[in-house]
This record gives structure tokens, sequence and C-alpha cells, in this order.
């Protein structure tokens, strides 16, 4: 009896903070009533009168759903984590504060449009409308009972527009391009590899092969003459730069760097597999005679997930009320972010541009050189609350580039040696600091709103202006039959520290203000096509252009996973919406091929060749499967990750291939020399390897490495078995947490198809143990144009924050297998969905006018 009466206590304290779904609430602030009905999977579709009680009840909606998270939320992009979670928030406190993410959210908030204040103050107040009824946090989410223990006095506060802004910055974070890779190329240049090996790792994009999202023909530059400043010729002082990064200071500097950059909270995702896949169809080319959009972005997957699903409705749309808008957007952050409403339909991929750019800096006590003179930094306190803990104090110094992010970590101040480096004091010491454009107030928050009431491509544009981070590629398709493409954001317009490099692709040397930037690319200058001849836009993160004018970034991913969808699209006369989502469900991997000629080709003893023998006849299908597909596929990958070790088993662990789209590339090149450099050992002295030693090497390990895997039979092996996704809570499922605990809020064991480089872009970390999916479609839609209601959407986990609410995981098991839920959008689709109802009113004491 005791246990059984524990067994109901334990439901009774996780059931108490799910959500009231159906009857009849008074909610604070409202001045009409609101319905918000609720489908089979809990995705609420939010209706009123006007719009700030339709954002009012979408932050009260929002609360109910995923409270804790929109709370963890602001506490990481505010610098405020220790406040919650206690001294593991520290590190990357000290981060988020030296950015000052929250700080310049606040800066943001008053130069946004009036209607944007108006809307993000309603969300905010129903938000705090559901934290005046709920007794306590506890009765808000379980996480908060698991913390009590650790912090019993914590209080929640009011939620504040700010609140919502600074969620933009962690966005901007997660997907801004370039800066692991300009980092990584510093602390290369001080080994002893050439400049020419290094660049062999970052080679350049192959538009012979991958197309670009536009073609010539579609997109002419502005200006095809060159580059202006960003082409100018680099002057001594950036001579000077690449010395300071090679010598003991600007190591130190550049490593306390990375150190602290590791630290930020990963939100949205990290590596090189953090993209998406977006494409459009027109009508001329469909079975529906209507566009078709299909959306699928590629981030971290935890649990809950990153997207929350809603549908907001205008009961009357007008001029006062223009909202009739659908689709995806995350919690604490009112409208929606990717979606359509009854005109358009729009999504995203991310442009990965260079808008981040490190400059070393000659600092001497509280000064630093510019321009031959000594000048101030600016500096100013910060203090860290921690749970359970002593505040922790915290200098933030800058420069004119921005924060010295070098300073941030435990032990800087024994960091960097007083090298002597020309033209700078005999006292200096080598400092990193960041230029970011988010750092800069913004109107992004503008642009959600523009865009979720835009009506034909004109004012898709006029909202895509608005958009300046994270810069995203946005495609377009309308009701009218039109499609397009549109390149936002805030582009650096900056030179380039050496000569044979793109800019930012080094350092940049502080002390000589002709490396600052230049302004931003004039938003006319971004490539943008509309209607193209092709009858098809496709954008997987693979380059915009084939010009580079204006400049967009280096990095690139390499377009196998375009590629794939352009071709699937070529070969289909009429695309259906059918097709639309068996293409995001694709598993091919289109670069196995090649690679496995040169796998087949090698000789090998009786043992490894069991395994070897699978890959005859494959043609690069990676599914999860018990085909002989899955068979070959789990080998493949295993010889791909050995053949990576091996090859550049020289690099440091953080910056050792991923296996991602750059490093095929740069293997298929390698492969073509096969007496380079990078082949040797070095753990082999008196012996030099070529290719051929370090391909055998990787099978010989790849057979082994799977025999005590999967078994010694090859032919069982399966993909699936090794590639699988462990769905972890953010707080409550890493390390340091008791697994019986952990196991409340995780979800694992997920079997996936697809990986690096694939349509199905379940991406896995080759430098990493193991083939744990890290990466993956946090959601899939697809939108018809001719028949909105006919469109197609799916989540990852489900619409739930709360562990064991039936919609936590309910739609897990259908994205894993490609399959997605209908998506009613009329009223008479939504009505005839519905399974749950609630009405908001205002209080009875209220008026109702």
């Amino acid at each position: 009896m005791a246990v059984v009466g524990v067994g109901i206590l334990a439901i009774g304290v996780v059931r108490q903070s799910f959500p009231q779904t159906a009857g009849r609430l008074e909610i604070e602030g409202l001045t009409s009533s609101v319905s918000v009905q609720r489908d089979a999977r809990g995705v609420p579709t939010i209706t009123a009168d006007n719009a700030k009680d339709l954002f009012r009840a979408q932050g009260f909606v929002s609360a109910q759903d995923r409270f804790f998270e929109m709370d963890l939320r602001r506490h990481i992009t505010a610098g405020r984590l220790s406040e919650l979670v206690g001294d593991a928030g520290i590190e990357k406190d000290k981060v988020i504060r030296a950015m000052g993410w929250r700080r310049v959210a606040e800066e943001e908030l008053p130069k946004l449009a009036p209607e944007t204040r108006q809307y993000l103050q309603a969300y905010a107040d129903g938000v705090n409308a559901y934290i005046k009824t709920v007794e306590s946090p506890e009765k808000m989410s379980l996480e908060y009972t698991v913390l009590a223990r650790r912090n019993p006095n914590y209080r929640v506060e009011p939620w504040s527009p700010v609140d919502s802004l600074a969620w933009l910055k962690a966005m901007a974070w997660d997907l801004r391009g370039d800066y692991n890779d300009e980092l990584a190329r510093a602390r290369l240049s001080r080994s002893n590899r050439s400049v020419k090996q290094i660049g062999l790792l970052y080679p350049q994009y192959p538009a012979d092969r991958n197309a670009p999202i536009l073609s010539d023909r579609d997109w002419q530059p502005a200006d095809e003459s060159g580059q202006g400043d960003q082409a100018a010729t680099p002057a001594p002082s950036a001579l000077t730069a690449a010395t300071a990064v090679r010598s003991s200071g600007g190591r130190d500097a550049v490593d306390s760097t990375l150190a602290a950059l590791a630290a930020v909270p990963v939100t949205l995702g990290r590596g090189d597999d953090i993209g998406s896949n977006s494409w459009v169809v027109s009508g001329s080319r469909t079975t529906t005679g209507k566009p078709l959009l299909a959306n699928d972005p590629h981030l971290g997957l935890t649990i809950p997930g990153i997207w929350t699903q809603v549908n907001l409705q205008c009961r009357q749309v007008s001029a006062a009320c223009p909202f009739r808008v659908s689709g995806y957007t995350f919690s604490g952050l009112p409208g929606v972010v990717i979606g359509h409403n009854d005109r358009i339909a729009w999504g995203m991929t991310n442009l990965g541009p260079d808008v981040t750019d490190f400059y070393l800096e000659q600092v001497t006590g509280e000064t630093y050189l510019r321009d031959g003179e000594s000048v101030p930094l600016t500096s100013r306190e910060e203090v860290i609350k921690v749970a359970g803990g002593a505040d922790v104090r915290l200098t933030v110094r800058s420069t004119v580039h921005g924060p010295i992010l070098s300073d941030v970590v435990r032990g800087i101040e024994e960091a960097g040696d007083r090298t002597v480096v020309r033209g700078a004091p005999q006292t200096n010491r080598y400092a990193v600091s960041l230029a970011w454009t988010a750092l800069t107030p913004g109107t992004t928050a503008d642009a959600i709103f523009a865009l979720d009431k835009a009506r034909d491509w004109t004012e898709f544009r006029k909202a895509a202006a608005l958009f300046t981070v994270p810069a995203q590629n946005l495609v377009y398709a309308d009701t009218a039959g039109h499609i397009g493409y549109q390149a936002p954001g805030q582009i650096p317009v900056r030179r380039s520290a050496t000569p044979a490099a793109p800019p930012g692709f080094w350092p940049s040397p502080g002390w000589d203000s002709q490396w600052d930037w230049k302004g931003f690319v004039p938003f006319e200058d971004l490539p943008h096509s509309f209607d193209p001849a092709e009858g098809f836009i496709v954008t997987a993160n693979q380059a915009v252009t084939s010009s580079s004018t204006p400049f967009l970034t280096s990095e690139w991913d390499y377009g196998f996973r375009a590629q794939r969808i352009r071709n699937l699209l070529a070969a289909t006369p009429k695309v259906s919406p059918e097709t639309m989502s068996r293409i995001q469900g694709d598993t091919t991997n289109t670069y196995a091929p090649g690679l496995v000629k040169r796998l087949l080709a090698v000789q090998v003893d009786d043992f490894t060749a069991q395994a070897q023998r699978l890959l005859k006849g494959w043609t690069g299908d990676q599914p999860n499967d018990k085909s002989r597909d899955s068979a070959a596929a789990a080998y493949y990958n295993a010889v791909w990750k050995h053949l990576l070790e091996f090859t550049f088993d020289e690099l440091p662990p953080d910056i050792a291939p991923d296996g991602g789209s750059r490093w095929m590339v740069v293997m298929e090149q390698l492969l073509k020399d096969p007496k380079n450099d990078w082949w040797d050992d070095k753990t082999t002295p008196g012996l030099t390897e070529g290719s051929g030693e370090i391909v055998k090497r990787a099978l010989v390990e790849a057979r082994l490495d799977l025999a005590r895997e999967l078994g010694k039979v090859p032919a069982t092996w399966r993909w699936g078995r090794l590639h699988q996704l462990d769905l972890k809570h953010q707080v409550m499922g890493g390390d340091g947490v008791p697994g019986a605990v952990q196991d409340l809020f995780n979800r694992g064991g997920i079997e996936l198809g697809g990986g690096s480089s694939i349509v199905n872009a379940n991406g896995w970390n080759a430098s990493q143990p193991g083939y744990g999916v890290t990466t993956g479609p946090s959601m899939r839609m697809v939108v018809d144009l001719g028949n909105l209601d006919a469109s197609r959407w799916v989540n990852a986990t489900g619409q739930s924050g709360h562990a064991y609410d039936d919609h936590y995981s309910d739609q897990i098991d259908a994205w894993a297998a490609n399959e997605s839920f209908p998506w009613p959008f009329t009223a008479t689709a939504v009505r005839e969905a519905t399974e749950d109802e609630l009405t908001l009113v205002p209080p009875a004491s209220s008026s109702t006018s």
C-alpha cells in the first residue's frame, strides 16, 4: 500500500503543472473572449477579436505549455543561469554577460515599431496572467520541484518584452557563421603546418558540381568588378597580426577566447550540420497547379523540442487585427517565425554569413593601441548571483570592436606573456575582442510581425529588409502562384587580412582602423530572385551565388544536400505534396559512391573483406531498417570515421574533422594527392605513410570496431543500431543529474537513418565517440498553396514541455519515420480537428467593450 501511495503522490506531483485545455478561464487584461482550440496533438488555434488579445492569449498559452523552458531561456540570455541551476551556470553566465545579450535587447526595445512593442507587451501580459494564476513554481513545471532541493527560495519573476527580445540574440549566436573556423585557422597557423596546408582544409565551394541557390541567369550583382575595400591589399599591420597570432601571447589569447566561447550554452545547436533544407516549386511544375513549399531546419535535438506550433487567427482580418497566420515559433516569442498566412508561405535556412570578426588587440594595463595611440578600454562590472553559492563578480572590458572575450575564462590574468610585437609597447599583452552584428540593436522583431501579415512579394521583401540577425535564406510562395528568394541581414563590409584569403578568414589587427568594418551591404545589393525560369528554388546552406560580390562568407555548406534535392526535383515532371515529403526523408549519401570505388580497390585480409564486400553494388542509401543497404551504410560510416581520424590525427580534438560536407571535399582532394603530408602519421618515426596505408588501416579498423559493436557477421549489421538519437532535457537530462531524474525527462534509443550531408540530415560527429545523432530536422513542413488545409507538418518531439503530458513526446515516432500530420488552418478545418476548447474571458469586473 505504501508503494501505491508513493506512486499516486508522484503522479500528482507530475500532473499538477499540466495546463487546463477546456472550459473557461478569466484572464486579466483581455478585452473580449478568446478561443483556444487544440487538436489531437495539443496544437492550439487561438482566435481573438483584436491583435492585443491575440498575443496576450498566445503568451498565456505559451506559458501553460512551456513556462520552464521560457524561464530557462531568459536566464540563459540574461547571463543569469546560475540563479536557476547553481554554480554549474557560472562559466556560461560570464560569457553571456561579457557579450551583453540582454543589454542589447534593452537598447533594442525602444527602437522597434510602436505596434511591435505593443504586441510584445501584450504577450508579456499574457505570460504574467498565467504566473498569477499559479500558486508556486512547483505547480508550473516539474523541473522546479527538482531544482527546489538546491534552490528552495526561488521565485518566478514577471515576464517582460526584453525577455522575448533577448532570445533573438541566442538564435543569432547559434546561427552565425565563420567564427569557429576563423579561430581554428589562427590556432593552426602557429603549428608547423604551412598556410598552404591549412588552406587545403578550407577548399573553395565546388560550384561546378553543386549548384548555388541562384544561377547567374537569376541574379547579377550590382558590381562584378571587385569587392572594393574588401579586396584591398593588406597593409604591413596585417602581417604583424599574423605574426602575433603565432606568438605565445597571441596563442594564449586565442586559446582563452575559444575556451570562453565553448562555454556558451547551446540553444539551437552547434556544429557544421546546423543548417536546413527549404525549397519551393512553382505551380507550373506541381500536380496542384499552385506552388509547394517545404522546410526542415536542422538544429540540435532536445526535449522539449526547439519549436512550438501555433495557429493565430483574427476573427475578422482588418488593419486593426491583420493576423491569420500559422506555423512554428519559439516559446517566449510572440508571432510565427516560419509558416504561412492566408496569402503567402515562407521557409528559412541558415545563410551562415560571416557576421563575426575577431580582433587581436595590443593591451597594456587599461589601454589598448589604436592607430599609434594608447586609448582607454571601456569597462563595466557585472555581479552574477549563484543559487546556493556566493556572488561572482566579473569585469567586462571592451574596445571599439566589442567585448574582450579572452578576459572571461579563469586564469586569464596569467595568460599571454609580454611578447614584443613591432609597433607595440614593450609591456604589451594580447587580447581578443569580438565584433558581431547582433551586438548592435536591430529590427528582427519588427520583421517577424511584418512577415506574419505580408500579403505579396513586395510586402514580403519589405519585411525581409527588417530581418537584421540572424541572416537567413528566405524562400517564398503565394496563393497567386509566385515563388521567390531573398537573402536578408546585416552583412559587414570589410577587407581581407591577406591577399589570398577572403575577408574575415583570419583574425584582424585591432590596432589599425583600416581593418574596421565599413558599414553593411545595402539590402538591394543582397541576392534575390522572383519567379525564376527554372521553376524551383532550393536552399540548403550552399553558396548563394557563384559571385563573390557582395561577399557573404567563405564557409558555405558544400552543397551535397542541395544538389540531391535539385536532382530529385528536376527528375520529377510534376511534383506532388507527397513528393515533397518523400524528398525530405531521402537517405542517400551522394558523396559515398565516389569514395566506395577507392575503398573497393584496396587489398585487405579475409576478415576485413567480409565487410568490404558489403559495399559492392551499394548506391549510398543509409536507411535504418534491416536491409542490406543498412549493413553497408554501417560499415561505410565506420570506415569514414576512421579515415578522418587517421588522416588528421594531429588536429586538436576540438577542431578535429566532424565528417560534414567540408571534410568530404577535403578528403576528395587529398585522395588525388597520395603523398600529401596530411597522410603521414607523425607517431611512426622513420615511416612516411601515404593515402594507401591510411585507407587500408581505416577499412581494417572499421571492421574490428563493428565486430565489437554489432557482432562478427557483417550481414546482420544495421546503421540504425549505431545511429541513434537520445533526446535530452537541457537541464535535467545531462551529466551530474541522477539517473532516476534523467529518466523522467529524457527519451532515447530512437533509431534513425540518414546522416551528415544527406537530405534527411540526422547528423553525427565523426570526431566524437560513437555514431549518435547530434543534429537533425527539428521539424518538417510542406505547405500547399493551392489548399492550405492540405498542408502537413510534424514537430520533433511534441507541443508540451511537461514531462509525461500526453503531448510531451507524441510526435517523435511520426517524425522519426518521416510521417506528418494534417495542418488545419481555416475555421472549418480547425473546428473539425478540435478535441479540446478553452475560452479565455476578461475578469467579470472588467469591461468587455
